[in-house]
């Protein structure tokens, strides 16, 4: 007999866990962007298609290594982001991505706020590094999201050290 309770998944979670909307690598992405790490357990990579003179996300796709909400909220992420402008997109929070997934355990809020990071990560690195000119919305500072992938990532780096593993 197994000790472990299972966790409230939402259905929603569990029909984008089984059949993941928008999963894999973009060729043609026009900027790409991940958060997280293996060696932690989750990781999230964005591929975003962007209509340059609108700004405007015309196709996404992910992949993820990690858990059933982790698959989820990436993919969630993906179809609420479709045919929207960046500046719309920069202004989704895990919440967001929480509430139309019918809610998470809140052991797994982190989830949201790794697909939200990834996300965001991918928005500021299109401005920085592929149009060069950041817009008036975007923040000069990381956002918490952007943050916690940052501090995800640095933590398995110091893991790896730790125990001779590659990252």
């Amino acid at each position: 007999m197994s000790s472990r309770i299972p966790l409230p998944y939402s259905q929603r979670v569990i029909e984008l866990f089984k059949n993941p909307v928008n999963l894999g690598k973009m060729e043609d992405a026009t900027v790409f962007a991940q958060a997280g790490s293996p060696a932690c357990g989750d990781m999230i990579a964005f591929y975003l298609k962007i209509d340059e003179k609108n700004e405007k996300i015309v196709k996404s796709s992910f992949e993820s290594f990690g858990c059933a909400s982790n698959i989820a909220t990436a993919s969630e992420v993906t179809i609420m982001i479709q045919n929207k402008t960046l500046q719309e997109v920069w202004n989704i929070s895990w919440k967001d991505v929480s509430k139309a997934l019918g809610g998470l355990p809140k052991i797994k809020n982190h989830c949201g706020t790794l697909a939200v990071g990834a996300l965001q990560r991918a928005i500021r690195r299109y401005y920085t590094t592929i149009k060069k000119e950041i817009p008036e919305w975007l923040p000069n500072e990381y956002t918490k999201d952007e943050k916690h992938a940052m501090e995800e990532e640095e933590l398995a780096k110091k893991l790896a050290k730790k125990y001779n593993l590659s990252v």
